[in-house]
């Protein structure tokens, strides 16, 4: 990946139960520990994890949430999978570890699966269709289905959608866009 401009390439969280989410992240997501140690501005016990090679961390946990936070200020996590397979692999690991809520949505644009994590920040893992519809856009989603259904199912919902395209073509749109220019 060339970066060419600022782009989001990691998060951190601050967490109650260290362990039990480093178990979650490791389990779930099989985000592979790339150092730990105490921090040295907050103080905090810090695992950085990451899925990649090229990134020494995409994900931090950090010690140190506060009892008194009501709730995760997360709007989402989200998380590219490769396939359907994989997608419903991390529904199985994800409910067998502690997520709750899960739910599966077809955007047209991708199929997403939404839950909470043991510590009720929300997560998204999903992978891309070849379809481009405006979002915020989405249906529920039978991940029992096989992927041949779901494509065709996908197909019928966005194609009579005034913004549905090829993904390809929404792509070849994008670059000729310009960081902050309108959609």
């Amino acid at each position: 990946m060339k970066v060419t401009r600022p782009t989001p390439a990691h998060f951190g969280l601050f967490v109650f139960d260290l362990d039990r989410m480093v178990d979650f992240y490791t389990t779930v997501f099989r985000l592979t520990i790339t150092d730990e140690g105490l921090g040295k501005n907050f103080g905090n016990r810090l695992v950085f994890m990451s899925a990649s090679e090229d990134q020494h961390h995409q994900l931090v946990l950090s010690a140190g949430r506060s009892e008194r936070s009501p709730v995760s200020t997360v709007m989402q996590l989200s998380f590219l999978v490769p396939d359907l397979a994989e997608l419903r692999l991390n529904r199985d690991l994800a409910s067998a570890h502690g997520a709750t809520e899960l739910r599966p949505m077809n955007h047209g644009n991708a199929w997403s699966l939404y839950y909470f994590d043991p510590e009720g920040n929300r997560i998204e893992v999903y992978l891309d269709t070849p379809f481009y519809v405006s979002q915020p856009y989405g249906t529920p989603l039978d991940l029992d289905r096989t992927e041949a259904e779901l494509l065709a199912e996908t197909e019928r919902m966005v194609r009579d959608d005034p913004s549905f395209m090829p993904l390809d073509a929404w792509q070849a749109r994008f670059r000729g866009r310009g960081p902050g220019r309108e959609p």
